[in-house]
């Protein structure tokens, strides 16, 4: 059971947010396009901003069904910022990625919604500290937020070991789907026209389809995808027991989504004066009293 539930409202926004991602991808199979290596480059901000009111609703869709508060608001700040310090170590070295193992834990812990937003947050705050800033990085986004989707959207009842073998083998997916939708970003506009890998507009979808596929096992699955792949499965084998158990332990105390209520304050006396049970305080201010008549001396 996820920590925090999607409410329907936040799944429909889910949905519609992953269409329009993945239109963004597959275009070029429905419409031809030329391939101009600058074609992305003009796409990419339209895909930013079609992207940033997604998350925002996605937030207040969150917010207004209880699903997140702002606990939940502080530890997806906290993870982001730790998949953005942990991404520089192995970013750009034969395809060695250290940010998907706590994508995909994390998503596990505190549910598809969650994971959609930490993917997002995740990669663009690594491209600001690495300087990484391109018109590749609303996609990047965009696959990172479906992995972190997809770990929120896995069995609830696995537990143990059991657990740890399906989330490292869903991190190898992922990281194989990851590199063929990076690679379907700029494939159309980069690999010319004259090539047996190349992609022909207009064709139809299964021909386009055979050749991406090909274009991927030969310059990217044996490289970049597989490296990437047994990175995230040995992290989440090596470390996921523990990240988990750290997580679900963090959740328990934050107590996320637990109802907030406030206790009726104890109703006052009608006359506090008359209920008082204490003698009143006669004589001087400040409640001393002073006899009336002394004793006579002796």
């Amino acid at each position: 059971m996820s920590v925090l539930r999607v409410a329907p409202r936040t799944a429909v926004v889910l949905a519609l947010a992953s269409a329009a991602a993945l239109a963004t991808f597959t275009w070029p199979f429905f419409v031809p396009a030329q391939p101009e290596t600058t074609a992305r480059t003009g796409e990419a901000p339209l895909v930013f901003v079609i992207m940033l009111p997604v998350l925002v609703a996605l937030v207040l869709a969150e917010l207004s069904s209880g699903g997140i508060d702002s606990k939940a608001l502080a530890m997806l700040g906290v993870l982001a910022a730790v998949n953005a310090a942990l991404r520089p170590l192995g970013a750009g070295t034969a395809g060695i990625e250290t940010v998907f193992f706590l994508l995909v834990l994390a998503g596990r812990v505190f549910g598809p919604g969650f994971g959609f937003l930490l993917g997002s947050t995740s990669l663009f705050a690594s491209a600001l500290l690495t300087a990484g800033v391109g018109p590749w990085l609303p996609f990047q986004m965009l696959c990172a937020s479906w992995i972190g989707l997809g770990a929120g959207l896995l069995p609830s009842r696995l537990r143990g070991r059991a657990e740890t073998v399906v989330l490292a083998g869903y991190g190898v997916l992922a990281a194989y789907g990851y590199g063929l939708l990076m690679n379907l970003w700029f494939w159309p506009f980069s690999t010319g026209a004259d090539t047996q890998l190349s992609y022909l507009p207009g064709a139809p979808v299964l021909e386009n389809l055979h050749r991406l596929a090909v274009f991927t096992a030969v310059t990217s699955t044996f490289g970049w995808d597989t490296g990437r792949a047994i990175t995230t499965a040995v992290a989440i084998v090596l470390a996921g027991p523990a990240v988990l158990a750290a997580l679900r332990r963090a959740a328990r105390r934050a107590a996320f989504g637990a109802p907030v209520t406030f206790a009726e304050p104890d109703p006052l006396p009608a006359n506090p004066v008359a209920s008082d049970p204490r003698p009143a305080a006669t004589g001087a201010p400040g409640g001393t009293s002073h006899p009336t008549s002394r004793p006579a001396q002796p």
